[in-house]
């Protein structure tokens, strides 16, 4: 919640596949999962899925003389200023895509005032991409971090591997607490061999990443999912408290009632956001905001129809 409390663990990456301790208990709340997330894919999501990222995955096809109304984007440099007049590349859309959730599990995500934590939105909306996928006849994969890649599941198509998805979701238990982004980015761009779509799912209290998710984003389609709380918008005035950071564990007693400590974190958290927003527009990535006072569903429907509007207009 307090973002400088935030102490950086040197990061670690340990990308083997972890053996996950699966109770009766877990297996009821996947079966719970499956069948909600089923029927919001069923009634809401599938048409809109569909239309927003098949073609997204291209292929290279051939090279061919520019005609009048091609994108300028699509030229072939090197072959243009070897033939001395334009010419352009044209790709075939992929039959299929490769998705991957790369979720955010650190300390921060156990944070929750409301109905429900930001482990429990990620969860929510993970499953549900994860079914739209499915259904799709897509690959999806899965990869957790915290300032470590922690356990990674290749992408492969089928129920049963997006169920197994969903067990992960909902058993894992990390070995580490703090946010770092880069060592998972990082892992992405050399692992990742095909396009990929790829949802970063992440209350992103983090910096220094940047450089990493521009790269990742050249050969990449990145969606930032950014996981929010209404306690963190402002500072309640509750007189002196004591607050615990999730993933130092550090504590700090703050008096709330002090006008100028509730002015000075309000500040904070809005340049935190407005810092947040730049990074994503500059590195070219869609953001979906969620927030735990809220359903997945709207942000998700939102996103898709503007998806959808962009890819209209350059057509």
């Amino acid at each position: 919640m307090l973002n400088f409390l935030k102490r950086r663990a040197a990061p670690k990456e340990a990308p083997a596949q972890r053996q996950v301790r699966i109770s009766p208990e877990i297996l009821k709340q996947v079966k719970r999962v499956e069948l909600k997330t089923r029927g919001l894919v069923d009634a809401l999501f599938s048409g809109e899925y569909r239309s927003v990222f098949k073609g997204q995955g291209m292929e290279f096809s051939e090279v061919r003389e520019y005609i009048p109304g091609d994108e300028v984007r699509t030229i072939d440099w090197n072959v243009t200023a070897r033939m001395n007049r334009p010419f352009v590349k044209r790709y075939i859309e992929e039959r299929e895509l490769t998705v991957v959730l790369a979720l955010d599990i650190s300390g921060s995500e156990s944070f929750g005032t409301v109905s429900r934590f930001k482990s429990d939105v990620m969860t929510e909306f993970a499953a549900v991409i994860a079914m739209a996928a499915v259904r799709n006849n897509d690959r999806v994969g899965l990869i957790f971090f915290t300032d470590r890649v922690e356990h990674v599941v290749p992408p492969r198509k089928g129920k049963r591997h997006v169920l197994r998805i969903v067990r992960d979701l909902l058993a894992f238990v990390p070995k580490g607490k703090a946010t770092d982004l880069r060592p998972a980015l990082e892992y992405m761009q050399r692992t990742l061999r095909q396009h990929t779509v790829i949802f970063l799912v992440s209350d992103f209290q983090d910096e220094g990443y940047e450089h990493a998710l521009k790269v990742l984003g050249r050969r990449h389609d990145i969606v930032a999912v950014t996981l929010n709380d209404p306690a963190e918008q402002r500072l309640p005035s509750v007189g002196l408290a004591r607050m615990r950071d999730p993933e130092t564990g550090e504590f700090l007693e703050v008096d709330t009632s002090d006008r100028r400590v509730r002015a000075a974190y309000a500040e904070h958290i809005a340049a935190e956001l407005a810092g947040r927003r730049r990074v994503l527009r500059r590195s070219g990535v869609d953001e979906i905001e969620l927030s735990t006072d809220g359903s997945v569903i709207e942000p998700l429907l939102k996103f898709f129809r503007t998806r959808e509007t962009r890819a209209r207009s350059y057509r």
